[in-house]
């Protein structure tokens, strides 16, 4: 079995990989039917005790279904869309094709995403060229070694080609980009203003993912229960945990709305319970140093900053709860490190948001409340607004954008005899 990342260390490897996805994709139109096919049994085979601990490899599994993508194909591209048809639209039909090749530039600190990306590029029928982060060749390469046994003929393995170099070879991220009709770009935002600065060429439709944050919010009817409140508690916990709240979709904030009979001291025990149980099922395997020092200095200045303020935290750094009051979102520690602030008004607090919180996940027992507070997020910035324990299903539209549509072309057909 072939690795299917490669070590490039010129541009004309890229070139040439890029030829060959062309010719494959002039010798074979690719429907999403077919890609289902084989997403569906490459979920099944990652059902691998080897693979459960990698972040995110649940969502991966649920995302790849049939039945997941198959609601994501028909909102996005239209009924006929899976047997790649066309579709009536007044006196015209429309069909979507595919862009051509697509970049991909994932972020180094989502172990999933080099995957995910693809996916969204392989159901439009294209073919993709992905840079792998340094850090991520490992795992990338198992999850995909998956892929290699289920699809047999080769139908989508040999529509890719990952290729890892250093992030420094600006000539390698260029052969890329030159080479591309399309790229999906993830990350902070210098990485992510270093790949648009690259020379695409002036028709590559360029979608990104920058960087944002989330936080979470509870009404006071919700977490004052104190029957239901060790199964929200436990609903964050899986919130904070996933990624190590490195992505983009990780609460590092939440915000307990003030109300009578509420001890936020009571709902932070049954908190603490839920991270130490999270703890002991997904325990931390290793952790930098520098996250460390990060962990640290955040629970002294919290403590030190004022004396109303509480910190709940093992011996350990494997995780950190902050308390206090405060309407501002905090400077992410990550790390799962949660900050817990008592307010007086959620939607005060929605209010600050300026564009950079990414997902709301909300824990609200009054639909007309919540629906006011959903109005208030989005109309700040916010693209996702969710169930607590449901900030990390991958999902469409993602940070605003669909996934599938922006690599393809819808082309419009009216009928010459007509």
């Amino acid at each position: 079995m072939s690795d299917l990342i490669q070590a490039v260390d010129a541009p004309q490897q890229i070139a040439s990989a890029v030829r060959q996805l062309r010719e494959i994709a002039q010798q074979q139109a690719l429907t999403p039917q077919a890609v289902l096919e084989v997403f569906d049994q490459w979920a099944t085979a990652l059902d691998d005790p080897e693979l459960r601990e990698i972040p995110g490899m649940t969502f991966l599994r649920l995302w790849l279904r049939r039945g997941n993508l198959e609601r994501v194909l028909l909102r996005e591209l239209g009924p006929s869309s899976r047997n790649g048809g066309w579709q009536e639209d007044g006196r015209a039909k429309l069909r979507a094709f595919p862009l051509g090749i697509v970049g991909h530039w994932p972020a180094g600190n989502i172990e999933i995403q080099p995957v995910l990306s693809l996916t969204c590029a392989l159901l439009g029928g294209n073919g993709c060229l992905v840079r792998v982060p340094s850090g991520l060749v490992g795992i990338t390469r198992r999850v995909m070694k998956k892929l290699q046994e289920v699809d047999r003929t080769g139908l989508l393995i040999d529509r890719i080609f990952m290729a890892s170099f250093d992030h420094s070879r600006m000539d390698l991220h260029g052969a890329m980009a030159q080479s591309v009709d399309g790229a999906m770009i993830w990350g902070g935002a210098e990485a992510v203003s270093q790949v648009r600065s690259l020379p695409f060429p002036h028709w590559a439709r360029v979608v990104v993912f920058g960087p944002r944050l989330s936080a979470a919010a509870m009404d006071a009817e919700t977490w004052r229960n104190r029957a239901e409140r060790p199964s929200w508690c436990r609903r964050i916990a899986r919130d904070v945990w996933q990624f190590d709240q490195q992505a983009c979709s990780s609460p590092q904030a939440l915000f307990l709305e003030r109300g009578a009979g509420c001890d936020p001291d009571e709902f932070v025990e049954d908190l603490r319970q839920a991270f130490q149980e999270e703890n002991r099922h997904h325990p931390r395997r290793q952790i930098e140093p520098a996250l460390t020092s990060a962990i640290c200095l955040a629970r002294a200045s919290w403590l030190l900053a004022n004396v109303g303020n509480r910190a709940l935290f093992p011996t350990s750094p494997d995780w950190t709860i902050l308390l206090g009051t405060d309407a501002e979102m905090p400077t992410p520690t990550q790390g799962r490190t949660l900050s817990v602030l008592v307010v007086d008004d959620l939607l005060k607090v929605i209010s600050k948001f300026d564009g950079s919180l990414q997902t709301l996940g909300l824990g609200v027992r009054d639909a007309q409340k919540e629906e006011r507070l959903a109005q208030a997020a989005g109309r700040r910035g916010v693209d996702r607004i969710v169930k607590l324990g449901r900030m990390h299903v991958f999902g469409s539209p993602w940070d605003g954008t669909e996934l599938i549509r922006p690599m393809v072309r819808l082309v419009r057909h009216v009928v010459s005899q007509d």
